[in-house]
């Protein structure tokens, strides 16, 4: 249920959770201002979209027709990843398929993407990420007590994919990211998964193994050696075309046998604890919010239809009984010093090494060099 003593948006569900948020003169908050202004100018949901994607499909086929695949396409099993697999089998497209497995698919997860790739025919490369390095890497992050526990899954799943990639000559990523359903997120509340400088401080504080064959993408192969050097490109399908998640799901279902979670994320058990259990209690962040939000700007849903959805609680009482048993057992600790690891006290990840210094350098020199140039530059991976 809202609190009481937050301010929310007029026109969204976003409030004073995010410490950063305004709010104009008719108590419309910043989140939905800059999507109109700004956000919206990059999402084609219409005959625009369309002529964009197929100018973009042609090229991507003509480069690599003669190479085995177009493109690298990550599975998590999530509506996101799976509708854009049905279009690009339904366009020609020939993606190398890849799932990363972190350690915690759901059984229907694993399901969803057998069928998935059985109806296109296609084959999967499963990256099977070292569950003892997994572990230690997860517990640390716990112990850490930052906000983004998803940082151990997130990265790996990245990571993985870009270094999959290169070893097949594929420069073209394909993402389900999405301003459908992702346009409004608050920059204050996570940081970025992809600073490994920040994984290795946090790991090396509280971890207890070496992270020997756990992938991890360093600022400059993020920044410069895969957009530059092996000119590696993301495209987001999703964002040329109206999406709407709900037609999409009944899509999967009728062509693919596709099953529906429980739970937004319920492809993965700790990602639905950390997300309903963890960001709340730690930290008051709410992560339907942002959601919802973007389904109320993108036109996908009415403000008191997302003001509904908030008042339903977060967790079924026995089901997060079970899940933390669960997760508990899978990390190899006791129930109590679970409960005792999820009291500690709250941290930011500012608290430990980061990549921040580094990013605000390479920014500098971004605006220096478009400024030279006369044009935007931001070819990252």
């Amino acid at each position: 249920m809202q609190n009481k003593n937050y301010q929310m948006c007029t026109k969204c569900v976003m409030d004073t959770t995010d410490p950063e948020i305004t709010f104009d003169e008719n108590g419309v908050c910043s989140h939905c201002i800059e999507f109109d202004e700004v956000t919206s100018k990059r999402w084609y949901p219409n005959i625009e979209g369309t002529k964009k994607l197929e100018t973009i499909y042609s090229k991507m086929k003509k480069e690599n027709a003669s190479k085995q695949y177009d493109c690298i396409l990550g599975l998590s099993g999530g509506v996101d990843s799976s509708y854009l697999a049905l279009k690009l089998y339904e366009e020609g497209i020939r993606p190398l398929v890849v799932h990363v497995d972190g350690g915690w698919n759901s059984e229907l997860a694993v399901q969803n993407i057998e069928n998935l790739v059985k109806y296109c025919g296609w084959d999967l490369h499963t990256i099977v990420v070292d569950w003892e390095e997994m572990k230690d890497l997860q517990l640390a992050y716990l112990k850490s007590a930052i906000a983004n526990q998803d940082v151990p899954q997130d990265h790996a799943y990245f990571s993985s994919l870009y270094h999959f990639a290169t070893k097949h000559g594929v420069n073209y990523v394909i993402s389900g990211g999405n301003l459908a359903t992702e346009s409004i997120f608050p920059k204050s509340w996570l940081w970025s998964a992809m600073d490994a400088d920040n994984l290795h401080a946090i790991h090396n504080a509280f971890g207890t193994k070496k992270l020997k064959n756990y992938k991890t993408i360093g600022f400059y192969e993020l920044y410069l050696y895969y957009p530059f050097v092996k000119k590696m490109k993301t495209i987001r399908p999703l964002n040329f075309m109206p999406y709407i998640k709900s037609e999409a799901l009944e899509e999967l279902k009728e062509k693919v046998g596709y099953k529906e979670y429980a739970r937004k994320h319920g492809e993965s058990v700790f990602t639905k604890f950390y997300q309903n259990y963890w960001l709340p209690m730690k930290f008051g962040y709410d992560k339907r919010k942002p959601h919802l939000a973007s389904l109320i700007v993108a036109g996908q849903m009415t403000r008191d239809e997302a003001q509904k959805e908030l008042e339903k609680p977060l967790y079924d009482e026995k089901e997060l009984k079970d899940d933390k048993e669960y997760i508990a057992k899978k990390l190899g600790v006791s129930d109590k010093e679970f409960e005792e690891i999820l009291q500690l006290p709250s941290h930011d990840y500012s608290d430990f090494p980061n990549m921040t210094d580094k990013y605000k350098k390479m920014k500098r020199i971004q605006n220096l060099v478009s400024k030279l140039l006369g044009r935007k530059i931001s070819n990252y991976s």
